[in-house]
Order: C-alpha cells, then structure tokens, then sequence
C-alpha cells in the first residue's frame, strides 16, 4: 500500500506507535515512512547468541541462556552468528492486511540480513527483529537507526480469523520474545 493509505490508517488506528512522517536520513540509517512501506527502528536492547554453553539449538526447548542480554546504542554481531531486538515501533495490524519486512540496503550491503516472519491480520506487538551476519568479521548495527522495511499488502476481503482472535502465541508482545511452545498437555 502507498504512504497515502499507511498515514490514513495511522491517524485512524494508530497502526504505527510512534509513526514517523518521511524517512528521516540525515546521518543516521533512514527510518520512517517511505512511498510504499515503513521503514522501523532498532530499540536499544539487544540478545547476543552466544554458544559458550555448547547447546543445541531446539525450538521446542529454547534455552534462553543461549543468549547474552547487552543495552548500548550499536551491538556487536559475532561473526557467522546472530542477535535478536525489537522494533521501537508498536504495531496493530487490521484484518486485511498482511505485512512483510524486508531488510534495509545499507545493513545488506555489509552482509547482515534482516529476518522477520509477516505480521498477520490482527497482530499487534513490537516486532522481534533477527540480524544474521553473514560475514566471517564482527558486524554492528546501530539503536534508534533504521532496521528493515514494513511492506502493506490489502486483501480484497478480510480473513475469516485473524491472528487475534485464534490467541497467537506472539499476540501483543512488549520484548525481545524467543520461541514459544504451547503445551498440548
């Protein structure tokens, strides 16, 4: 959807908490609204992978002491590792909607990428936001700066359950959120 539609449907919906008008790029990483999408900050709370306890990594039994918690305005990234953080952002999304992120080119062109599942019809939260670098050297990347964009794609109707009313496991989180498993006990 075009920056027209995403500034209505901030206005009337607050669909992004705090929103920025235009993409602000002076000296930093641009972040804010650009001619189809948004593009979303970093906050400054990090989780660092780390592998000093020599686990496997399972999605079903995530240990979050895989991770090393650091709050700075820049974040190393380990070489051939990752970090997870969040959007400053808040995001509600309507429900018929369905938005994708897409990394920023400058981050790209260093070897980190950006990955982010699509936020559903009906989601809302801070969005956890994983940086992989991909290169044999340390990489940083920088709080309060642009991280990825958010891409606005409208459905000709609207979904028969959104994303809130099936109880998300991810609905409205506030942090930096790890897998979740439900319990089927």
């Amino acid at each position: 959807m075009h920056d027209k539609w995403i500034k209505t449907k901030v206005k009337k919906s607050n669909m992004i908490e705090p929103f920025v008008d235009y993409k602000n790029s002076k000296g930093v990483i641009s972040y804010g609204l650009s001619s189809y999408g948004y593009d979303a900050r970093i906050d400054n709370k990090f989780k660092i992978f780390t592998n000093i306890n020599s686990t496997i990594i399972d999605p079903k039994n995530f240990s979050s002491g895989n991770f090393i918690d650091k709050q700075d305005d820049i974040c190393i990234i380990p070489p051939n590792s990752f970090v997870l953080a969040k959007t400053i952002e808040y995001f509600r999304i309507p429900r018929d909607i369905l938005v994708i992120c897409v990394g920023k080119s400058t981050y790209a062109r260093c070897g980190i990428v950006v990955n982010v599942t699509p936020l559903e019809p009906g989601w809302e939260g801070y969005v956890t936001l994983e940086f992989s670098n991909t290169t044999p050297l340390p990489a940083k990347i920088y709080a309060n700066e642009g991280a990825c964009q958010f891409i606005f794609l409208k459905a000709n109707d609207e979904c028969e359950k959104s994303y809130d009313e099936i109880n998300g496991k991810y609905m409205k989180q506030q942090d930096i959120t790890l897998p979740i498993v439900e319990n089927n006990n």
